[in-house]
This record gives structure tokens, sequence and C-alpha cells, in this order.
């Protein structure tokens, strides 16, 4: 029979394999009028794959409010408020964190924040930025909540103007006023498993270890614990301080963290629009990766075709 009808008697289509000939690759135009005879050697091939696709992202739920983005951006370092908002834009972040000032009296005009990012459209996340004690801490917030009605914050309470480091000591003791008061807390801590517990245990609704001191741009400079508190937290983990790059950010969201925040890394780019949006993919990337299941690490090669039907 002709090499057509061959292939049709194996239930083949001739438009989806390759036929060879004793040893001769035949052209799919020949394949009607080539006659397959006795002892010839033929050799069928077409392409495997396979695989499925990742879980589907449900999105990040923060104190029982559900957003699509996982990318958390700072509002502060830009050079006006118009960058801030294109970068925000770009980012497509649904939270900003802003950290709580005094008003200058004596410039009615100058602009604000919310001129340009609407509160009604975004979620504002008042920090307490530059505050190095539980009792400055609290005040911020209390005034923050006041002037926006917010009761979503990030508490941060830093321990030296060096490193940036959280104070634990005042930070837990900040922490358990503020759940007190209603407040729900974000909370910027060590990257200690203990601390983190701690602190998810007070009643804190996100957890928030640093990857490396704020502003340095180091990376993930401890993935190991980072994974850890991302392993014994019911409550969203999201890096806070260090991300320095894209690829940064694709690794905190690779070690399973539920969002990454971070200001930095955007605001002092040569560009910060087009930052935010290499940020924004490359959050998405890293949970994309994260939510398919890495393949396992080997100490030897092991090919990624299959060995069935080799030629």
């Amino acid at each position: 029979m002709s090499a057509d009808a061959l292939l049709r008697a194996l239930s083949l289509d001739p438009r989806k394999v390759a036929l060879e000939r004793n040893r001769e690759i035949l052209a799919r135009s020949r394949f009607s009028e080539t006659a397959i005879e006795d002892g010839d050697q033929l050799e069928i091939v077409h392409f495997v794959g396979g695989g499925d696709g990742a879980a589907p992202d449900e999105g990040l739920v923060i104190a029982g409010k559900r957003y699509n983005s996982r990318l958390i951006v700072g509002t502060g370092k830009y050079r006006d408020f118009e960058e801030t908002a294109r970068a925000v834009a770009e980012a497509g972040s649904e939270i900003v964190t802003v950290a709580v000032r005094r008003v200058n009296v004596m410039d009615k005009n100058q602009p604000m924040l919310t001129d340009y990012l609407d509160p009604k459209n975004i979620t504002y996340l008042p920090n307490t930025a530059g505050c190095y004690t539980a009792d400055d801490a609290l005040r911020t917030l209390r005034l923050a909540r006041e002037a926006g009605g917010w009761d979503l914050v990030k508490l941060e309470v830093l321990g030296d103007k060096t490193t940036l480091y959280p104070d634990m000591r005042e930070t837990i003791k900040a922490a358990g006023v503020l759940i007190d008061e209603g407040f729900k807390v974000m909370v910027y801590t060590s990257d200690d498993p203990l601390f983190a517990r701690e602190l998810e245990q007070m009643g804190c609704v996100a957890i928030m270890p640093l990857g490396a001191p704020i502003g340095s741009g180091l990376g993930i400079q401890n993935p190991i614990n980072i994974r850890l508190i991302v392993e014994q937290s019911q409550v969203p983990v999201i890096v806070d301080a260090g991300v320095g790059t894209a690829s940064d950010a694709t690794i905190a969201m690779e070690l399973g963290c539920d969002a990454v925040l971070m200001n930095t890394a955007i605001a002092e780019a040569k560009n910060p629009v087009l930052m935010a949006r290499a940020m924004r993919h490359a959050v998405e990337a890293g949970r994309c990766s994260y939510l398919a299941g890495r393949m396992p690490k080997k100490r030897y090669a092991d090919p990624s075709s299959p060995l069935a039907g080799l030629i």
C-alpha cells in the first residue's frame, strides 16, 4: 500500500507526522505515490509534550478584603505626585503606603497626594515610618485614623538610624495596644520566625518580614527564614524592604510570600514608571511559578525528552 494509506490504516493523520523510509525522509507531498514494500524500515515520529496549567490565583486577602494585585508600593521619594501616580498605575497596585506628616499651614496651595491618588479607588495604608518608640507609632496611627478613617495600618517601630531594623520589643508593645483599639495591623518585623509567630498570635492581620535593610536594594538576604515564616503563617506574609530589582521580587514570590511591598526600588530607578511595570510582571511571574511548583533539584542531569520512541 502507499505511505498515505499505511498511515491512515494506523489511524495516524499524515499531516501530523514525519515518515522516514529506509533512512530517507519522505516529503509529505509524496505519501500518496510512494509504495511501502516488504522489508522496508519505517520511522514514524511526532511531537510529544504535556503538563497542566498552574492553579488559579484567587487574589490577596488582607483583613477580609480581596485585592487582585500582590504588589504594594510606597509613595515617597518620587520627583513629584504626578510621577507617583503614574508609577502606581503602571504597577497595578491597589494598596499604597502613606506617611503621616504635619500640614504645611504656610502654603495652602501645596499639592496633596489625595489630589493624585483617590482614596476611594485605592487603599491608603498609613505607616509609622520614622517612629522609634511605641508611643510615637501609636500617636501617629491614631492621628491617621482620625484624618482618614483608616483602621488598616502598617506598623513599624525602628531600632536605629543606621540599619532601620525593627525594634521588636517596641513593635510588640505597640501592636498589642493597636489591636486592642480595633486597628487591623500589618506589621514590619525582623525575619525571625518566632517573632513572626508571636505577632500573628497577637492578632496582626499580615506579617511583613524584611528582605534586607530598608532602602538597601540588597534583595532577599535570608530566604530560609522567609520560607519558614511563610510555612507557619495563616495570615498573609509580605516581604517588606530590601527589594532592589525585578528578580528580587520574583524570588520573594517564589518563596511563597503573598505579596511584596517596595518603594525605593521603583522611586529611585532611572525610569520609575518603567521599573513599576517590571515589578508588576515580576510579582505576577513569581506567583505563577510558586503555584506551578518548581521541579525538584537533582545532583545529576536528567533528559527532558522521553527516551521511549527514541529514533
